[in-house]
């Protein structure tokens, strides 16, 4: 699902359902239930703002909430064990802002339910890497060798756009952000794919050459940097559908309230709790609004002219 990957978070469409955590010292309200919040567009005083998350028991959240709480914005985290209900909770003003994806999953879900939620606010970028437990360098994997893969379409889009700038395959037409393995061409591709559910990848590391695992499935299977043969750049173009964000509806997208709280994820303060939290591998991003919006955008028209 959302937040992908990243120490679960992702994406995920991407990752399993975390535990329902409260935050400590935090009034975390239930899915589903209506939390105060802020309605206007003032300066944040006195304000509280509701966001939706799937990792509040974190500890960075903590530091984020004194950060909020000095400039006058007590800050309500709902947690959610279920990825497909932050976005809808949003939609129907139960939170204000919801942080837990990035720019690829916020694009699926705007088309297919008709929604126009909008970006506000780049966190980070969390590589997808290629590990392996019998070989140290890609030179290793022998042609015709097997790569196991996360089988759900975010995932399984970007592994094998890894897969490709690994030059382990050759997508048709140069591959997108939904292509499937019916885009391999084959007979330019050095190995072949097995897909898999996300959760199994690192399982199955021992009967194939290498896997795409998500960075929490390989946390929990103590996959070590060691292990990495390969992961995206992400700073290239080809990175940009999985920058994670702050969203909120349309309507609210020039909030100086949200603005505020979204560029105050990369306080220095709250960037070292994060980095702790979630380890060093995300790459914390810094794009405005508009570029986010923008990049959203495109992707939406790309699902609706492939027809999704």
């Amino acid at each position: 699902m959302p937040r992908l990957p990243r120490p679960p978070r992702a994406l995920l469409l991407l990752v399993p359902a975390l535990l329902l955590a409260a935050l400590a010292g935090a009034a975390c309200s239930a899915p589903g239930s209506a939390p105060s919040g802020d309605s206007g567009g003032g300066s944040g005083g006195g304000r509280t703002v509701s966001i939706g998350v799937a990792d509040a028991s974190e500890n960075y959240w903590n530091v984020y909430r004194t950060k909020a709480a000095a400039q006058g914005i007590t800050v309500n985290l709902v947690n959610f064990t279920d990825y497909n209900q932050p976005n809808p909770a949003l939609s129907q003003g139960q939170l204000q802002l919801n942080e837990f994806q990035h720019l690829l999953y916020l694009a699926n879900y705007n088309v297919k339910n008709h929604d126009t939620l909008v970006p506000i606010g780049a966190t980070a970028v969390y590589p997808l890497p290629l590990y392996s437990t019998t070989h140290t360098s890609l030179d290793q994997i022998p042609q015709g060798g097997r790569v196991a893969i996360p089988n759900d379409p975010t995932n399984q889009a970007r592994a094998l756009l890894v897969l490709q700038a690994a030059k382990l395959i050759s997508l048709k037409g140069g591959g997108n952000s939904l292509s499937t393995p019916n885009d391999i061409d084959t007979a330019a591709s050095k190995v072949t794919v097995l897909p898999v559910d996300a959760a199994q990848t690192a399982a199955n590391l021992a009967g194939v050459d290498a896997a795409v695992v998500n960075n929490n499935f390989a946390t929990a299977a103590n996959l070590g940097d060691d292990k990495i043969l390969f992961a995206e750049d992400p700073n290239s173009e080809a990175a940009k559908p999985y920058i994670n964000a702050f969203v909120a509806r349309s309507a609210d997208k020039d909030n100086p309230t949200y603005l505020k709280l979204a560029q105050l994820y990369h306080d220095p303060e709250v960037v070292d709790a994060v980095r702790k939290d979630l380890g060093t591998s995300g790459v914390l991003k810094t794009n405005d609004a508009a570029d986010l919006q923008a990049t959203t955008a495109q992707i939406e028209d790309t699902i609706r002219k492939a027809g999704g």
